[in-house]
């Protein structure tokens, strides 16, 4: 029987949780500037910082070399909350259904960056999506320490 799952993962960082929230939210062009492991990002519908926008991307995660589509399904700046369902992609050859949600929260002098995965497997010889936490882990201290830069 499918069931949804759900993985998490977790990271402090020293940047400004808004400013880390709008890169993502409006500035995803920039990405490969900040993170070897994105390799290309493209805008397929709509625009960079809206519900509903299209992008593609393509990033390396456990040393292959992944292409997605994305669709933005919800923001919530208040609360610097995004929510991406990949619509298609290399993923989907492992995957029925993949959300990943981004939430960024102060924590005194830093920031905590939170991400939830919720994915379906084809079936149950996929193995857990591990190598996409590690990704994420090391994009999100990759973009952390540009945006220190910056």
């Amino acid at each position: 029987m499918a069931q949804i799952r759900k993985m998490n993962c977790q990271v402090e960082i020293k940047s400004p949780a808004d400013k880390f929230y709008d890169t993502f939210k409006s500035k995803s062009q920039l990405m490969p500037k900040m993170s070897n492991d994105v390799t290309d990002v493209k805008l397929v519908q709509g625009d960079w910082d809206s519900v509903g926008s299209v992008k593609q991307w393509t990033f390396v995660a456990g040393g292959k070399s992944v292409s997605v589509k994305d669709i933005v399904e919800n923001m919530d700046d208040k609360n610097r909350a995004i929510v991406f369902r990949v619509v298609e992609g290399d993923m989907m050859n492992s995957f029925k259904s993949w959300k990943a949600s981004l939430n960024v929260m102060p924590k005194g002098e830093r920031s905590l960056v939170k991400w939830t995965l919720e994915y379906e497997k084809q079936n149950e010889s996929v193995p857990d999506p591990i190598l996409f936490t590690e990704f994420l882990t090391t994009l999100t201290e990759n973009f952390d320490a540009y945006l220190l830069k910056a």
